[in-house]
């Protein structure tokens, strides 16, 4: 099931999530690398959803409009090259001294065992890896989140008073 890199994309849980929010402004970031692509999640991704689902409490009408969303995408199984993949990237890793939590290399060898990009929000998790191509605007969707917290706390914050009159 080798994809074209040009025509399909891995997209991250994170991403993944922000995609399912129309108007955030995350997924409008987003959104321009998955048009036009065929877009794809790693079986890691559909069980960190899934558990996401579970551990806040959603319901039936929920849990069905995300497993709808999810038969839209290419859902990227494990097999043994895939095995291999993650093997070789952790050995790799570990040689250089470098520690990448589990399900990200699971979600890496996907993409890499593939030879398509990953877009993730957690540019941190991934840049280290070896081999993977990785599309993250991470820095931009910081700055739009700093600049939220700055709007709200302008706006809860109590107004100055008013100089005195000079009446």
């Amino acid at each position: 099931m080798d994809l074209p890199e040009a025509s399909a994309v891995l997209v991250d849980t994170d991403v993944y999530s922000y995609l399912m929010k129309p108007g955030h402004p995350a997924e409008q970031i987003y959104r321009p690398h998955v048009t036009e692509k065929l877009v794809a999640v790693s079986f890691v991704t559909v069980g960190e959803l899934l558990f996401g689902a579970r551990k806040r409490g959603w319901g039936k009408d929920r849990v069905d409009d995300l497993l709808a969303r999810l038969r839209a995408v290419v859902i990227v199984p494990y097999d043994f090259r895939v095995c291999e993949t993650y093997a070789d990237l952790k050995a790799r890793l570990v040689k250089a001294g470098k520690v990448v939590a589990d399900n990200d290399l699971w979600i890496a060898a996907c993409a890499v065992r593939h030879s398509i990009r990953l877009i993730s929000n957690n540019r941190a998790h991934f840049e280290k890896i070896p081999d993977l191509v990785l599309i993250s605007e991470a820095p931009v969707v910081k700055e739009i989140q700093s600049q939220e917290d700055l709007d709200l706390a302008t706006n809860d914050a109590p107004s100055a008073p008013s100089p005195p009159s000079s009446q």
